[in-house]
């Protein structure tokens, strides 16, 4: 049974791969394949090849009741809504921010820009200090800085064709006739995406990405939510390790302390996987685990006060 479970655990980053991979293809292709666009032309949203305009056409509109068209607000866009956001707020109050460490497209650019950035600096980020040595040479920069507007330009093309026809789109841009507010859209988007892969991509996702937040804040009132957690009582196996689980971590947070200072922790377990890795050799297995935390002043947003265990002596 041992050896299963740590085959199991040995699994978990590719099972990350696996979803991410295919998620960031849906995001990419999604409005080619027509599952899921807003089509600026025709001023509706098309889902899984339909067009859905809520049945709110002008002709329809003129000839019912408020009533009527109250209930097609209601029925078709109101209702929707009322049941996915409690659906997404219940599953990152059970589990965290799982979308951004097993879906999210950002999420997916800032490991591979972290790893990228890695091997040239033996940092992920511009943001810590280089190790000594490793600056990078000019040509392995232009690469970097090459394969972030790569992204940034794809980026935008995607998001560009969830408003206007793909194909079409597609079409003018090979063959030069792309007009001008399409045009300007690409050259700003692929510039601000460029910059955000190049300098502020785990910056954003702390303190920009308004869903990634309002996750965060669901899973910190869950005391009892699954958390990276560090056996302290087993510190010392530490004592050779290079601090591989903080420099695994996507997001640069201190994953060995406590669940307050991981509020944006995405559920990558980067650093558990980390740890796993340093560790494999210790029969006691890894330091850190994602397990169910345990309620207290550390665990949640606003911290419980303690009960005394021994009452309180009296003032002489």
């Amino acid at each position: 049974m041992h050896a299963q479970t740590v085959n199991s655990k040995d699994t978990l980053q590719q099972k990350r791969l696996i979803t991410r991979s295919a998620f960031f293809l849906l995001f990419l292709l999604a409005p080619v394949l027509n599952i899921f666009r807003y089509d600026l032309t025709e001023t509706h949203f098309i889902l899984l090849g339909f067009p859905l305009s809520f049945n709110l056409n002008l002709d329809w509109v003129a000839h019912s009741t408020p009533a009527e068209v109250a209930g097609q607000i209601l029925f078709w866009f109101i209702l929707p809504i009322l049941v996915l956001v409690p659906l997404v707020l219940w599953i990152a109050f059970k589990w965290g921010r799982l979308y951004c460490g097993w879906l999210c497209p950002h999420f997916s650019v800032v490991e591979t820009v972290n790893s990228l950035m890695s091997r040239i600096t033996g940092r992920p980020t511009l943001w810590e200090a280089l190790k000594k040595g490793r600056t990078g040479k000019t040509i392995h920069w232009a690469g970097l800085t090459l394969i972030c507007a790569l992204i940034g330009f794809s980026w935008a093309l995607a998001m560009l064709s969830y408003l206007l026809p793909p194909m079409p789109l597609y079409t003018d841009l090979v063959t030069g006739q792309l007009s001008l507010y399409p045009s300007i859209f690409l050259a700003v988007a692929t510039s601000v995406f460029t910059f955000d892969f190049l300098f502020a991509r785990h910056l954003f996702c702390k303190y920009g990405c308004a869903f990634g937040i309002v996750q965060s804040i669901a899973w910190m009132t869950n005391g009892r939510a699954p958390v990276v957690t560090f056996d302290a009582s087993r510190a010392a196996a530490c004592r050779d390790c290079t601090k591989a689980c903080d420099e695994a971590c996507p997001m640069r947070l201190p994953t060995r302390s406590h669940k307050r200072a991981k509020f944006s922790c995405t559920q990558c377990l980067q650093c558990v996987s980390a740890c796993r890795e340093v560790q494999k050799n210790n029969p006691a297995g890894a330091l850190l685990t994602w397990e169910p935390g345990k309620p207290g002043k550390q665990t949640v947003l606003i911290p419980v006060r303690e009960v005394e265990s021994t009452p309180r002596q009296p003032r002489t």
